[in-house]
C-alpha cells in the first residue's frame, strides 16, 4: 500500500504568485503603455523599447537601476517552496518577501516622478537625479499583487484566521486596494484643509473654515437662511426615513399582497434609479416649476399667482425621494422576501392574526434591512449633486458648495476639504446609530433546513395604507416619465411644442455607407463608451462588494470595525471630491491614471461598491453560519463554500449590486464631470454640454434612449442572475421559487 504525504507539497497558489511575480517582472512592461486596453505594445518596440521594456530589460540596458532591489524578494520565496506549511520559516520567508517587495515598490514609486526625485530631502542627499520614471503598468502592477500575495499566504501560514488563504488574500487584498483607491486619494484631498496661501499647513486656516457661519449658521430659525451642514443634516434624514418607508412598502405590496400587477410596479420602480438625476429635475420644473403645466393650471383656476416653491428643500426633497426609493426597494426586497415563511406560519398556529405576526415576527426580522436601506438613502442624500443643483435655489447643501468651491471662482480647494470632512462626520454617525439600533441580535431565517412555507398577506389594515401609498408614488413616477418622454420629442421646449423626431436623428444617425454601418450621430462616441465602462465596472463592484461583505459576516479577524469603515468611505464622500481627489491623487506617478478609461472605471468600482456590500451584508445575516460550517466539515475549503453555497442564496444581493453598479456607471455625473476626457467620454458629460449650450431637446432625447437601454439591461441581469431556489409553495399550494 503506497502512502501519500502531502506535507511538502507546495500549495498551487503559491507557485502561481512566483511565477506571476517573475513574468512582471521580467516579461511584461513595467511602465504604463498609452492605451491599456490594447495590446499594439507587442509589435511596437517591446521588449527592447524603452517605452514598452519590462523591469530586468531595463536593468540589463543599464536604466532604472532603483529597480534592482526588488530582485531578492522574488527569489525569496523559492526557498519556502521546498518547506512544509508548517515549518515557520516557511511562513517567515514569505512575509519578508512580500512585504520588503510592497514596501519597496511603493518608496520608489512615490520618491521618483516625471522630473527625478519628487522631495526636496531626496535630492540633498543623493543629489540630481539624471532619470525619472512613468506610472506602473501591466509589469509593476502584477508584481505589486505578487508580493501581496506572498505577503498573505505567509501571514496565513503563520496561523492568522485559522490558516485560511483564501480569506486572508481576501482581507489583504481589499484593505491594499482600498487604501490606494480611497484613503490614498481623499487624504490628499483633505491635507487641503490645512494647507495655507504660502504652502504650508496651519490649524488657524481650518478652524476658520470650519466655523464659518455660512456652514453651521442657524439664521432659519429667525426666517433667514441655514448653513450647509443643518440643511443637507435635515435633508438627509427625511429622505432616508421617506425613501425606507416607500421601499418597503413597494417590497410588501411585491410579495405580501395580491396587487394583479406586481411585475409592472417591480419594473416601475426601477426606473428612477436607472435615469440622470437633472432629468428628474428637470421634468419636476416643467410640472410644478414657474411657468410649470401644474403650476400654471392652478394658479389660473384659484386665480393666484404662481410661485417658486418648488425650489429649496421642497422640491429637492421631492427629487430625491424619486431617485433613491429604487435603492431602499432593491435592498429591501430580498431581506422580506428571505424571512421564513416558517416562523410566520408558526406564529399563526398560535393563535396569532395577521397584524400581530407581521408586528412581532416579520417586522423585526427585516430590521437589518431597514437599517441599510436608511442608511444607503441617507448617504445618497448628502452625496447628491444633481438635484440640488437643479431645484437648490437659495437651499445650500454641502455637496453644492464644494463643487463650487472646485470649480467656481474662488477656487478653494481648502474649503471643499473642510466641507467634505463635516459631510463625513455626518455619514459616519449615521453608520454608527445603525450599528447600535441593529445591537448584536441574530436575524437569521434561512438555515439548511428546508422551508415550504408561505408568505402569509398582509393585514388588511396595513394592506390598505400601503397599497394606496405605492400606487400613488408609482402614478406620479409615472406622469414625471411621461414629461421626460414628452420633452424628447417637442421642437422647443416650452416654447414650440410641435411633435418632431429630430433630436432623436441627430444624436443617433446611423447610415449605410460603402465601409458598411457608419455611427453618424453625435452621441454614438459617448453612448459605446459609456456602455463599455459601465459593463466592465458592474461586475467588478459586484464582486469587490459581495467578498467585503462576506468577510464582514462570516470572519473574525483584528480591525474588523477599520475594514468596514473603510469600504463605506468612498460612499460617504460626495462624487465631486472623488473626482478632483482623483486627479489630484493619479496624475503623477505611481499610479498615473488621469485621461484613461481605467480612472473612470476605478471610480465607479469604490463609489459604488458599498452598495453590494450593504446589500450583502442585508442578505447573510439571514444564513445561518451552519451551512458553511456543514461545508468545511465535508472537506471544502473557504474558498469552494463561498462560491458553491453562499452565492447560489445571494441571488438578490447580487443582482442588487449588478443592477444598481451598472446604471450608477451609466448615470453618474458629480464625479465623472471631473475625470473624462476627449477620447473617453461619458453619455452624462455629454448631456451636460447639451444642457449649457440649452439643447434640452438633445440632451432630454439623448436621457430617455439611455433609460430604455438601461431597462433592457436590467431585465437581462435579471435573466443571467435568476433568482434564488428555497422551493416554497405558492398560494395555490404548488412549489415555486423565490
Amino acid at each position: 500500500m503506497r502512502v501519500v504525504t502531502t506535507q511538502n507539497t507546495a500549495h498551487p497558489v503559491l507557485i502561481f504568485w512566483i511565477i506571476a511575480g517573475w513574468i512582471g517582472f521580467c516579461l511584461l512592461p513595467w511602465y504604463g503603455v498609452e492605451d491599456f486596453w490594447t495590446f499594439e505594445w507587442l509589435v511596437d518596440g517591446w521588449p527592447f523599447d524603452d517605452d514598452h521594456a519590462p523591469a530586468a530589460v531595463l536593468l540589463g540596458m543599464g536604466q532604472k537601476l532603483w529597480l534592482a532591489p526588488l530582485i531578492p524578494p522574488l527569489i525569496l520565496p523559492l526557498f519556502a517552496l521546498g518547506r512544509p506549511k508548517s515549518d515557520p520559516m516557511h511562513g517567515a520567508l514569505l512575509i519578508v518577501a512580500g512585504a520588503f517587495g510592497l514596501a519597496w515598490l511603493v518608496a520608489q514609486g512615490f520618491g521618483i516622478g516625471l522630473r527625478g526625485f519628487t522631495f526636496d530631502w531626496l535630492t540633498a542627499m543623493f543629489g540630481e537625479l539624471d532619470d525619472r520614471q512613468f506610472g506602473m503598468g501591466y509589469g509593476a502592477m502584477i508584481t505589486a499583487s505578487a508580493f501581496l500575495f506572498l505577503f498573505t499566504q505567509g501571514i496565513a501560514a503563520r496561523g492568522a484566521v485559522n490558516g485560511d488563504v483564501f480569506v486572508v488574500g481576501a482581507i489583504g487584498f481589499v484593505i491594499a486596494i482600498v487604501t490606494a483607491f480611497v484613503f490614498f486619494p481623499i487624504a490628499k484631498m483633505l491635507f487641503a484643509a490645512f494647507v495655507t496661501e504660502e504652502g504650508g499647513y496651519s490649524s488657524q486656516v481650518f478652524l476658520s473654515k470650519f466655523l464659518n457661519d455660512r456652514l453651521w449658521g442657524l439664521g432659519c430659525l429667525s426666517g433667514a437662511r441655514c448653513g450647509a451642514a443643518w440643511n443637507s443634516l435635515f435633508l438627509a434624514i427625511a429622505v432616508g426615513f421617506a425613501t425606507t418607508i416607500l421601499g418597503l412598502a413597494f417590497a410588501l405590496v411585491v410579495t405580501r399582497s395580491g396587487f394583479r400587477y406586481k411585475r409592472a410596479l417591480r419594473a416601475l420602480t426601477v426606473l428612477p434609479i436607472i435615469t440622470p438625476p437633472f432629468v428628474i429635475g428637470l421634468a419636476l420644473i416643467l410640472l410644478f416649476g414657474l411657468s410649470g403645466s401644474v403650476t400654471v393650471f392652478f394658479a389660473d383656476l384659484l386665480g393666484i399667482r404662481p410661485t417658486r416653491w418648488l425650489y429649496g428643500f421642497t422640491g429637492i426633497f421631492i427629487a430625491q425621494v424619486l431617485a433613491f426609493t429604487p435603492i431602499a426597494f432593491l435592498v429591501l426586497i430580498g431581506v422580506v422576501e428571505g424571512v421564513s415563511p416558517s416562523m410566520e406560519e408558526a406564529a399563526q398556529t398560535l393563535r396569532a392574526n395577521r397584524w400581530q405576526t407581521f408586528r412581532t415576527v416579520s417586522l423585526p426580522l427585516m430590521r437589518p434591512g431597514l437599517a441599510n436601506a436608511f442608511l444607503l438613502g441617507f448617504i445618497e442624500s448628502m452625496a447628491d449633486f444633481g438635484n440640488p443643483l437643479v431645484l437648490g435655489g437659495n437651499f445650500d447643501v454641502l455637496s453644492t458648495e464644494i463643487f463650487f468651491a472646485i470649480v467656481g471662482a474662488q477656487y478653494d480647494q481648502g474649503r471643499a476639504a473642510v466641507l467634505a470632512m463635516v459631510l463625513l462626520f455626518f455619514t459616519l454617525s449615521a453608520f454608527y446609530a445603525q450599528r447600535m439600533w441593529l445591537g448584536k441580535k441574530s436575524y437569521t431565517t434561512v438555515t439548511g433546513k428546508g422551508d415550504a412555507g408561505v408568505h402569509p398577506l398582509m393585514p388588511k389594515g396595513l394592506a390598505i395604507p400601503v397599497l394606496v401609498t405605492a400606487l400613488t408614488w408609482a402614478l406620479f413616477t409615472i406622469v414625471v416619465y411621461v414629461m421626460i418622454v414628452y420633452g424628447s420629442v417637442v421642437e422647443l421646449w416650452g416654447v414650440n411644442n410641435s411633435l418632431t423626431l429630430k433630436h432623436y436623428v441627430t444624436a443617433f444617425r446611423v447610415q449605410m455607407g460603402e465601409d458598411g454601418i457608419r455611427w453618424t450621430g453625435a452621441a454614438w462616441d459617448s453612448f459605446w463608451t459609456t456602455i463599455i465602462i459601465a459593463a466592465v465596472a458592474a461586475p467588478l463592484t459586484a464582486a469587490v462588494g459581495l467578498v467585503t461583505a462576506y468577510l464582514l459576516t462570516r470572519q473574525s479577524f483584528a480591525g474588523k470595525n477599520a475594514f468596514e469603515f473603510g469600504t463605506m468611505l468612498s460612499f460617504a464622500i460626495p462624487g465631486t471630491v472623488i473626482g478632483v481627489s482623483y486627479i489630484l491623487a493619479f496624475n503623477v506617478p505611481p499610479i498615473e491614471i488621469t485621461g484613461t478609461g481605467i480612472i473612470l472605471v476605478v471610480s465607479f468600482i469604490f463609489r459604488n461598491m458599498p452598495v453590494g456590500v450593504r446589500a450583502g451584508i442585508a442578505s447573510m445575516s439571514q444564513l445561518d453560519r451552519s451551512l458553511d460550517e456543514s461545508s468545511l466539515t465535508l472537506g471544502a475549503n473557504s474558498w469552494q463554500t463561498f462560491r458553491r453555497v453562499i452565492l447560489p442564496l445571494l441571488r438578490p444581493a447580487i443582482l442588487a449590486a449588478l443592477v444598481y453598479s451598472f446604471v450608477r456607471a451609466m448615470t453618474a455625473i458629480s464625479a465623472v464631470i471631473f475625470l473624462v476626457s476627449a477620447e473617453y467620454d461619458m453619455a452624462t458629460s455629454y448631456i451636460i454640454g447639451r444642457v449649457e449650450n440649452n439643447d434640452y431637446g438633445l440632451a432630454i432625447a439623448y436621457s430617455t434612449a439611455l433609460i430604455f437601454v438601461m431597462l433592457a439591461a436590467v431585465g437581462l441581469l435579471q435573466l443571467l442572475v435568476g433568482r434564488v431556489q428555497i422551493g416554497r409553495r405558492t398560494q395555490h399550494g404548488t412549489e415555486t421559487t423565490t
